[in-house]
């Protein structure tokens, strides 16, 4: 607890307090991290077999929304230090000094224990244990202790973006199944080649290099960031039919994914090739770009077979 109350002295301090306007504290609650996340569940509450009547259904995805927003300001709350000395995160609210620490601190928290209580009561008790799982997980594994520690940070924590399908899953079911687990690896696996192509593409290592942020592409290099895109890339493709085996999806999805897969392929073979001056850049921003217009893809597929009404396949696993 003394480290936490030091690591709050040092953060940057605002100029007095009760400064924060509603657009401050919306931007703690990053918005656009938080928009992935309810599509994600949402997939997560229609993919998994079961029924739950619409409204615990919207309490389930706001709670799921909202405890995405605690883990946002409380990451800004415990990361002002090292925000505050990289370009694109210094005119984040508590770096800016347009919201204390203290009140980021008190904010998330509030929000944190608000909705789980909300899921846990009033959806089960389980969906409410897993969305306190996924704000500790990303807070105190991920933020407090491996962001700052291995080049491995963003590989490990990027479980914490993997959580809310399962927690949307869970939501319905009141169980956690291989499908949920399926759509988990999905995100999991994507993770890295997704976050390390923004790396390279925006040229953010002196950012992190400055902070102590020990990212991959800084500690290991460009070559070896570019080696492991192709291979998590390579064992990305045949995690994305696993909800093929689980009984989750049907035909069509699978063959769609075939085929967003060899594309996701040849993106990541030219960010492996292409390794200098502005070919290297080109690529590195078009696999960015295609990697998040590939996971909502992914996953609007299986609305897709669910709004039409498609067949899925039997389970092979579970």
């Amino acid at each position: 607890m003394s480290d936490i109350n030091a690591h709050i002295a040092e953060a940057p301090a605002a100029v007095s307090g009760d400064q924060g306007s509603v657009g401050d504290y919306f931007a703690l609650l990053k918005p656009r991290v938080m928009s992935l996340v309810i599509f994600t569940a949402f997939v997560g509450l229609i993919a998994a077999p079961g029924t739950i009547h619409p409204w615990l259904g919207f309490v389930a995805l706001l709670a799921i929304a909202v405890g995405a927003g605690a883990a946002g300001a409380l990451n800004m709350w415990y990361d002002a230090d090292i925000d505050a000395v990289m370009k694109r995160t210094a005119k984040r609210p508590v770096p800016a000094g347009t919201i204390t620490p203290q009140e980021a601190l008190g904010f998330g928290m509030t929000l944190a224990i608000g909705s789980v209580l909300v899921l846990g009561l009033l959806v089960n008790v389980l969906a409410g244990a897993l969305l306190a799982f996924t704000i500790f997980f990303y807070i105190a594994i991920y933020t407090m202790w491996l962001k700052r520690l291995t080049p491995q940070n963003i590989v490990i924590g990027g479980a914490a973006g993997a959580f809310p399908p399962m927690v949307g899953w869970v939501s319905v079911t009141g169980s956690i199944d291989l499908g949920s687990i399926a759509l988990f690896l999905i995100i999991f696996v994507w993770t890295p080649p997704h976050f390390w192509a923004l790396a390279l593409w925006k040229k953010i290592n002196a950012d992190y290099s400055n902070a102590g942020v020990p990212m991959l592409p800084v500690v290991a290099g460009a070559d070896e960031t570019r080696r492991q895109i192709l291979l998590y890339t390579l064992i990305l493709v045949p995690v994305t039919l696993l909800p093929a085996l689980t009984g989750t999806v049907g035909l069509f999805y699978t063959l769609a994914n075939v085929a967003l897969g060899i594309m996701f392929i040849w993106c990541s073979v030219q960010v492996y090739r292409r390794r200098e001056g502005a070919e290297a850049e080109a690529a590195c921003k078009s696999l960015f770009k295609f990697s998040t217009l590939w996971l909502f893809i992914v996953f609007a597929l299986i609305l897709v077979e669910r709004a039409f009404g498609l067949p899925l396949f039997a389970p092979v696993l579970g």
